[in-house]
């Protein structure tokens, strides 16, 4: 069922992504002022994160979810009503904080109703929700845009209100495994300061910041201007680029998943971390079409170890509600999807499109190192021996 949800909030923004910039320019604004309404969403998500999860400890992943639905949805309608510049910026910003308590407590039950032995997988089919949604959307969306630049937030709204309904009719009995069959058990929470003892744990917040900053930030922003400026290639390119690298990350997702909960999230996170880092790798050195095409299938096949094996990892480390753990994972990717794209936009422009993928790579890189630093978590999250001895809770306190 998160799955679905997951398929049809996907399905939504893939519709309303390519009106935005649109319907901000009937406004008479410029393009840095029309690419800000993107950027108000991702900032508000990012920084009502936390507060989210603090949310989520209070009252449930179950109501939260539902409100941060119902947020994002109430608040797509009226942008499509949006009579200036300000309202749209204003309500796509309100978007964003629904957003966040959407993906904090979507993650946070997710990592609850399963097993630890089938979490790696169960996290693959929900990315592989929102990857077949964000791939359906945008064809849907262009047709839409073209006929009327507001009719995709309503459709937008729309699909967030099938979500919903899922949410509310079928998760509301959900039984959260057996993290919560006693009731002592119930009330243990793992705190954000217990979480970051594990290295397994942090190991996770600096893999998510890279796959953040080259998945959701440098992909999206760099590599269309990179095929059409510097390749000197015909856009359709772009297109089989991403193409590529969506179909290997899908193809490679449910069986990144069971390599995480059969062999150890550790190899999960240092296979998807080493194959990403190559992938920018080839992008920093060459400048081919060819080699463009396999660094995009490589970069997918990493980015599907990438999304199921750190998260299978804060799954590992917490102990019934942890929204503030799984939020402070969650703004991870965010900070990086954030500055991914201005500190690559301003090495390409200053220097070339080689130093921007390089740095990217660099960021990429660091969550390796991290990961072959980290212990396993798969069994039993531990701190560092020193100077913190105290591990943090397990399923089996």
């Amino acid at each position: 069922m998160l799955s679905a949800v997951a398929f049809s909030v996907a399905v939504g923004f893939g519709v309303v992504a390519p009106a935005i910039p649109v319907f901000a320019r009937e406004f008479g604004v410029g393009r840095t002022a029309a690419g800000a309404v993107i950027s108000a969403f991702a900032f508000m998500r990012l920084v009502s994160a936390l507060a989210s999860g603090r949310l989520v400890d209070r009252v449930g992943e179950r109501v939260v979810l539902a409100s941060g639905i119902a947020i994002v949805a109430v608040s797509s309608a009226l942008a499509g009503l949006a009579q200036s510049y300000t309202q749209l910026v204003l309500l796509r910003g309100v978007g964003g904080i629904g957003s966040a308590m959407f993906t904090v407590s979507a993650v946070s039950l997710l990592l609850r109703v399963v097993s630890a032995d089938q979490r790696g997988r169960a996290t693959g089919m929900w990315q592989a929700g929102f990857l077949l949604g964000g791939i359906a959307g945008p064809a849907l969306g262009g047709v839409l845009t073209e006929i009327s630049v507001r009719a995709p937030f309503f459709v937008y709204a729309g699909t967030l209100a099938v979500a919903g309904s899922i949410g509310m009719l079928f998760l509301t009995h959900t039984p959260l495994h057996d993290k919560e069959v006693a009731a002592s058990t119930a009330l243990q929470r793992t705190t954000l300061r217990e979480a970051l003892r594990v290295s397994g744990y942090r190991a996770a917040l600096v893999t998510n910041l890279g796959n953040g900053w080259a998945l959701f930030g440098v992909r999206s922003s760099l590599v269309p201007l990179f095929v059409t400026e510097r390749l000197g290639t015909s856009p359709t390119w772009i297109g089989v680029g991403f193409f590529v690298s969506a179909a290997a990350q899908g193809a490679l997702l449910l069986p990144a998943g069971r390599l995480a909960d059969t062999v150890g999230r550790r190899p999960a996170m240092i296979a998807g971390s080493a194959v990403a880092t190559a992938s920018l790798l080839v992008l920093t050195l060459f400048e081919s079409l060819p080699l463009y095409v396999l660094a995009m299938a490589l970069f997918g096949a990493g980015a599907a170890f990438l999304s199921v094996g750190p998260s299978a990892t804060v799954g590992d480390v917490v102990v019934g509600r942890g929204g503030t753990v799984v939020a402070a994972f969650q703004m991870s990717s965010d900070v990086g999807a954030v500055a991914g794209p201005l500190v690559a936009g301003y090495l390409a422009d200053g220097y070339s499109f080689g130093a921007a993928f390089g740095v990217t790579a660099a960021v990429v890189a660091a969550g390796l190192v991290a990961s072959l630093l980290s212990r396993e978590t798969r069994h039993r999250p531990q701190a560092d021996p020193e100077p913190e001895t105290t591990a943090a809770p397990t399923p089996s306190t």
